[in-house]
């Protein structure tokens, strides 16, 4: 009788055996070097643990108002979609503003963006609340004439002193430009995007497949995370665009904010999580596709001509890095 039993539960193993066998000695050292050299985005962004449900719900609210621009066409969604399956863009090369100038750089999606050492291309926001301010008060972009006048069109609203009040419940006149920006940056620091690349970096060895394996060892060999490091493969320091071999722009970066010479052409490095879905590159938002982007970015910083099939393994690999919830 326990024969009978045993037999087919014997059977049932050695099936499942032959179907999963675990992870080969390649997968865990891939494994092991995605861990160690990138690291899993957190859960949470720095800062977000002071958020309460009010705060963040009122500076979603805000994200979304057209009020904060002077002719009432522009929020900043606008530039920085996250609806559906948006990311945190608008997918143009530079974006137009309320009175339809365009302004000088490509807008960098907000998605992790609270994660990053600072805000803009130039750095010349500290942290998300500072980014804030910026975009409303900029005479290309929302052109409001002054924070008084924002302050003003915030009081005149049937709903916001109240969602103020209870957003900032120990603050006597809680209407403030400070927090209008504090709650916009609440509700950023809840846009945060897990990927499968963070799935296999926590030990789910299914996660990314044999191929995208292969880019990763792609990215690690060309060189990429000399800049693209961390969890976030960037968004943690400046580099000079055109390090090794120029790259002809007018833009010279963050010497408009420093003045300081050896600061021409330098920029942030952004992050390469969504980079897939950010298109198009750089900071003028002149290249149109990822593998172009990819192959001047080992040209102009690494001074190395990657081929095709190289550039597809590593464009492969960046798809892992892509949003889960926002992917076909």
């Amino acid at each position: 009788m326990l024969k009978k039993i045993l037999t087919p539960f014997l059977m049932i193993i050695v099936l499942f055996s032959l179907v999963y066998c675990g992870p080969s000695e390649e997968t865990k050292e891939i494994q092991g070097k995605a861990k160690q050299i990138i690291g899993a985005l957190p859960e949470k962004m720095p800062g977000s643990e002071n958020d309460s449900e009010k705060l963040i719900s009122l500076g979603k609210k805000l994200y979304f108002e057209k009020k904060l621009s002077l002719n009432e066409t522009q929020s900043c969604n606008s530039c920085h979609n996250i609806e559906g399956k948006a990311a945190g863009v608008d997918n143009l090369p530079t974006s137009p503003g309320a009175f339809g100038k365009n302004g000088d750089r490509n807008s960098p999606t907000v998605l992790n963006a609270g994660f990053h050492f600072v805000q803009f291309w130039d750095g010349r926001a500290a942290d998300l609340k500072a980014q804030a301010k910026g975009p409303i008060l900029n005479p290309v972009e929302m052109a409001m004439p002054s924070e008084k006048e924002v302050l003003k069109r915030i009081n005149e609203d049937a709903e916001y002193p109240k969602l103020f009040a209870e957003a900032f419940p120990n603050d006597k006149d809680p209407v403030s430009y400070e927090n209008l920006a504090g709650a916009i940056a609440a509700f950023e620091r809840t846009l945060v995007t897990p990927s499968k690349f963070d799935d296999f970096v926590k030990g789910d060895f299914k996660a990314l497949t044999k191929a995208e394996q292969e880019g990763f060892k792609s990215f690690l060999a060309a060189g990429c995370t000399s800049c693209h490091s961390g969890n976030l493969l960037g968004g943690n320091s400046y580099r000079k665009v055109g390090l090794v071999n120029e790259y002809k722009t007018d833009d010279l970066g963050r010497f408009n904010v420093t003045k300081k010479p050896e600061d021409k052409f330098v920029f942030k490095v952004p992050s390469l999580r969504n980079i897939t879905l950010t298109g198009p590159y750089f900071h003028d938002g002149k290249v149109a596709t990822l593998e172009e982007a990819v192959q001047k970015m080992a040209y102009h910083q690494l001074g190395i001509n990657l081929s095709e099939e190289e550039t597809k393994k590593i464009v492969l690999f960046l798809g892992t890095l892509a949003d889960k919830n926002r992917v076909n």
